[in-house]
């Protein structure tokens, strides 16, 4: 079993910037992916960045690209989303996720194995 706890939203003004974090816990391997969606009030889940573990490979959705940064610390087995120039639209329940493949769809939320509890991001205008 694998634990993720996401944390790091909020209340942000337009153009400001936050920073979430995920850590996992328990049985991860060495060669994952992890990712983070968003759900936006009444819209369905979807894509923001993920990162594979081993080989660093990032990727973004073109609506948060130049803007978000996906990171992570190998030692804490935390991966990080710096959000900035954030935008209303932007706002969100915000969820980490892992799936202890390497090669699997990761802009795809039904190939998750693993989620956050979700940490909500409001930015204001």
């Amino acid at each position: 079993q694998v634990q993720l706890v996401d944390t790091g939203g909020g209340l942000v003004q337009a153009g400001g910037s936050l920073r979430l974090s995920c850590a996992a816990s328990g049985r991860t391997s060495s060669t994952y992916t992890m990712g983070w969606f968003r759900q936006p009030p009444g819209k369905e889940r979807e894509f923001v960045a993920a990162i594979r573990w081993t080989a660093g490979s990032t990727f973004y959705a073109d609506s948060v690209k130049g803007r978000f940064t996906i990171s992570r610390d190998n030692a804490k087995n935390t991966v990080y989303l710096q959000m900035n120039t954030l935008k209303p639209e932007d706002t969100a329940v915000y969820y980490c996720a892992l799936d202890r493949r390497m090669y699997m769809d990761y802009s795809s939320k039904t190939e998750y194995e693993y989620w956050g509890q979700g940490t909500q991001v409001t930015v204001s205008s």
